[in-house]
């Protein structure tokens, strides 16, 4: 039979596996993190005609002669690069910005996406669309600490954080100097005990001849100030709570003193949540505490193009991938994360319709090639009639 049946043959196989590449990177051309995929092609094995021969004295050399037998396919390469960002202002869609993959644990594997589409469920897991858990570390007191285990990411609905005692305050702002002598100036904050209890904190101010006095909880001290500046006692002490009075000045024509700041809360329960840029999910109580409750973790490969698709927009590692490098966003060349936005696939139509055209032209030439032979060995059979 002909050689160029068989190449043929090769041809239509190939450029058949071609359109069928192209075909699914067109399909998924709105899949959340689908990374689209190219054909390479390489020629089969070359029947030796005649070899080669160096040139002799009297003769020059020749070169071989060979007879290609078709096509073969070389490998089908992932295209890694970043798809477009897509808002959609939901605050658990995330997107990597730059290399890396989410971890997401589904029967018992590890498996890998750039697909950030994710959601709580009613166990308040953060899980993707087909129902794998997504992998971080979970904080401790609102904080993670190096060398955690991985594992799921969970969001401690009616998680409360414990009340703060109050043991230092402050005060700021001008006490006016023309104020006349004995008048006074109250001011009130509010502080917390341990059990988070809220009670009054009164600083009184009252106007003496060489300055004021301070007086909280029974205790009194005689402010020294010095040219608008305080230069006497900085800090006064009522019921276990020490209010730093270094910010106060006593200049004329302004009164602003204020007791602004206090360092202890009530108790507080879980109100809201956000992811930020280095995947921390961070909770807000009503007490106006915020703090970390858990980070999601991010995995690079040495050569992501090694490894295996498992559908759902998942990768499974290979020998030839690498071993993941877990880390965290933002860090060890791992991107960052864009909450409210999701990677679209990265297919560039244009391409792909090229690419179809392509593979069409190179299916009709070689089905030429078949339909030239089957009239080749027709003459033979004709010639003996």
């Amino acid at each position: 039979m002909l050689r160029s049946l068989f190449s043929g043959i090769s041809g239509l196989r190939t450029h058949q596996t071609m359109l069928d590449v192209t075909g699914n990177n067109i399909a998924n051309v709105n899949t959340v993190g689908f990374k689209s995929s190219a054909v390479q092609f390489q020629d089969s094995l070359s029947q030796l005609v005649q070899n080669s021969m160096g040139p002799r004295p009297d003769a020059g050399g020749s070169n071989p002669a060979q007879v290609g037998l078709g096509v073969q396919l070389a490998g089908i390469r992932t295209n890694f690069s970043s798809g477009a960002p897509q808002p959609t202002g939901v605050p658990t869609d995330l997107m990597i910005a730059g290399d890396g993959f989410f971890m997401v644990r589904s029967g018992g594997e590890t498996l890998y996406t750039r697909n950030g589409g994710f959601s709580f469920d009613a166990a308040g897991r953060l899980t993707s669309a087909d129902g794998a858990l997504v992998q971080g570390w979970t904080a401790q007191d609102g904080v993670i600490t190096g060398g955690q285990a991985l594992g799921s990411i969970t969001l401690p609905v009616g998680a409360v954080v414990p009340a703060v005692g109050t043991t230092r305050a402050g005060a700021t702002g001008n006490l006016p100097a023309e104020t006349a002598e004995d008048a006074q100036l109250v001011r009130d904050i509010q502080v917390y005990d341990e059990g988070g209890n809220a009670t009054t904190l009164r600083l009184t101010f009252t106007r003496t001849a060489g300055g004021w006095d301070v007086e909280s909880g029974g205790n009194t001290i005689s402010l020294t100030l010095t040219d608008g500046q305080l230069t006497g006692p900085k800090e006064i002490t009522s019921g276990g709570v020490t209010v730093d009075l270094s910010k106060l000045t006593g200049f004329s024509n302004v009164s602003t003193v204020a007791v602004t700041e206090q360092n202890g809360r009530p108790a507080g329960t879980l109100s809201s949540y956000a992811l930020t840029e280095d995947g921390s999910l961070m909770g807000t109580f009503s007490n106006g505490e915020s703090r970390v409750l858990a980070r999601v973790a991010l995995a690079g490969f040495t050569n992501p193009g090694g490894l295996e698709k498992t559908g759902s927009s998942q990768f499974r590692p290979t020998a030839n991938s690498g071993q993941a490098t877990v880390g965290q966003a933002g860090q060890d060349g791992m991107g960052g994360i864009i909450s409210g936005a999701l990677e679209m696939s990265n297919v560039d139509l244009s391409q792909e319709f090229t690419n179809l055209i392509v593979a069409q032209r190179g299916f009709q030439a070689n089905a030429r090639i078949i339909t030239t032979s089957d009239e080749v060995l027709q003459e033979l059979t004709n010639l003996k009639r």
